[in-house]
């Protein structure tokens, strides 16, 4: 049995959307085997199936061809994960944060955020003329 890429690909949950299936494949997000792939490319048990997207490959292999989608559980079973690990959130940078409605900050306010955003200061019109 065979389906087509941009379908089992949706059918098995990796993508959101079919159209979104279909976009990858065509920009060539998509490779089974090692080649890329059009979204009709037919789909066998035992091929590799490379997708990226969203930061990260995800690579799986076919254990069950399907074309209609189907819960998570479900998913999980047609295919096995190979993929690397998700790369570590980057840690998380400091933000100024200022209360809803507060208006807009006052002029040492600003000045603390540049600074905190490591951004060069606005003022001194004659270092602009040097």
């Amino acid at each position: 049995m065979s389906a087509r890429v941009d379908s089992w690909i949706w059918s098995v949950r990796l993508t959101k959307t079919r159209s979104t299936a279909s976009d990858a494949c065509r920009g060539g997000h998509v490779r089974v085997n090692g080649v890329r792939v059009k979204p009709a490319h037919a789909i066998r048990v035992g091929d590799e199936v490379r997708l990226r997207g969203e930061g990260r490959e995800r690579i799986v292999v076919v254990s069950r061809v399907i074309t209609k989608r189907v819960g998570a559980p479900v998913a999980a079973e047609c295919y096995s994960d190979k993929s690397p690990p998700p790369p570590p959130h980057a840690e998380v940078v400091a933000v100024a944060v200022r209360d809803r409605g507060a208006g807009r900050p006052s002029k040492r306010e600003r000045r603390s955020i540049e600074k905190l955003f490591g951004r060069p200061e606005r003022g001194d019109r004659r270092a602009r003329l040097d």
